[in-house]
């Protein structure tokens, strides 16, 4: 069996959105943006013929798409070969709905056009949801349904605003396409509006697959590429984790040079930088390991796993106790996710560290006011609370959080004290 290139959903999305770019033009996606740019020809042929002709190419580049989305959702990293169609239902009703979708803004900008833009922004809003759900389901009756659309835009969150973003983007660039093509012959404009309009669905799918990867637990997805690179024994950071594993045997250093080596070159996975710290550490890389657990944490906040960055945090201050993240708004985040979790020494010793590197940023009153709370209520330790919110409220005095940090002085030193 080839070897099967895979992306791990750990990438950040702005890296696979960058990527993303050259994903239409390579592999598959490049030869079927070619077949179909050639074949609309077939358009201008005489009556019925033309507009069959027409139609059937849309259902193919939708078809092609949504198996681009599928392929990217389950980490795939290169397009599926031209003709795979693992979806036929899912690109005919994908076409279906984005031809209504032109049709009815037609319709109302030749016959109320006040009614455009509304409508313009509803497509665009609940378009995404549709295009996923018709992928993944195949069912129209589903992907039209509005709790469908609210369960996806709440699975995503403030992220759906993404795709969004990619329909209106690619809205836009197919009517300056079809634009420009205007002043060309037709011969000559007919291929070249086919090619950009099927570039940039391919494009704006592939993406959509991207964000549905990186969450694929919460769609209950088990990644097909994933599955069956661990069946074939064809990972390549699987089998460089072995290599590395026979090399450290007895030369330790070369083995971490490997490791530095891969993970300079684009996002690893978290078994890449755990074995690197193991390493490390059994070298007595006390220097090391910190350098890496200030990279790795700011990866890990990038991706949205706060946990994970906290218990690297942790295993870095038992190395140096005055270790800290190297940005206020890392440290400061990871101060709240501590207290959350009830973690209250570890919260308390971020608050301290953010206060003594950075005194004057704007979230300092904000980290001040939490380590007066863990002082005073979760520690008993109300004196050292008081004098804390005392040189906030000198330093601060016309800070928002001012009135805050009063009262909260305020009860500290009414409080009695237990007996």
């Amino acid at each position: 069996m080839p070897r099967v290139a895979t992306v791990s959903s750990d990438t950040p999305f702005s890296e696979r959105f960058v990527a993303g770019f050259g994903y239409p033009l390579r592999g598959g996606s490049l030869a079927t943006c070619a077949a179909l740019a050639l074949a609309h020809y077939l358009v201008i042929l005489p009556s019925y013929i033309g507009i069959f002709a027409s139609f059937a190419l849309w259902a193919a580049t939708w078809r092609y798409a949504a198996t681009c989305l599928l392929h990217t959702a389950n980490g795939y990293a290169d397009p599926p070969d031209i003709g795979v169609d693992s979806n036929p239902s899912a690109g005919n009703g994908l076409t279906a709905i984005h031809l209504f979708a032109v049709a009815l803004c037609f319709v109302s900008s030749v016959f109320y056009p006040p009614a455009l833009w509304p409508l313009v922004l509803l497509f665009a809003i609940t378009l995404p949801a549709i295009d996923m759900s018709l992928a993944f389901d195949g069912s129209m009756e589903v992907a039209m349904s509005p709790v469908n659309w609210w369960e996806v835009m709440r699975r995503f969150g403030s992220s759906y605003l993404i795709p969004v973003g990619l329909n209106l983007a690619t809205g836009v660039l197919i009517i300056l396409a079809s634009l420009a093509t205007a002043f060309l012959p037709k011969l000559l404009s007919l291929p070249l509006f086919a090619f950009a309009y099927t570039y940039l669905i391919i494009l704006n799918l592939h993406l959509m697959g991207a964000m549905i990867h990186q969450r694929h637990e919460s769609f209950g997805i088990e990644p097909e590429a994933e599955e069956l690179v661990r069946e074939g024994g064809y990972d390549e950071d699987t089998q460089l984790l072995e290599q590395v594993k026979a090399v450290a045997s007895t030369d330790r250093r070369a083995a971490i040079g490997m490791l530095v080596t891969r993970m300079q070159g684009r996002s690893a996975p978290v078994p890449m930088h755990q074995a690197y710290r193991e390493l490390l550490r059994q070298e007595g890389l006390r220097d090391g390991l910190l350098e890496h657990g200030h990279i790795w944490t700011a990866v890990l906040l990038a991706n949205n796993e706060p946990r994970r960055a906290l218990g690297l945090v942790q295993e870095c201050m038992e190395i140096d106790p005055a270790f800290l993240p190297d940005a206020p708004e890392h440290a400061g985040l990871l101060a709240d996710q501590a207290a959350r979790a009830g973690m209250t020494r570890l919260a308390l010793k971020l608050c301290r560290g953010y206060l003594a590197h950075w005194p004057r940023s704007p979230d300092a009153p904000r980290i001040g006011l939490l380590a007066a709370r863990l002082l005073g209520d979760e520690l008993d330790q109300r004196a050292e609370a008081v004098v804390l919110l005392g040189k906030l409220a000198a330093a601060w005095p016309e800070h928002p959080l001012r009135k805050d940090i009063d009262t909260l002085a305020q009860r500290l030193q009414q409080q009695p004290r237990p007996a």
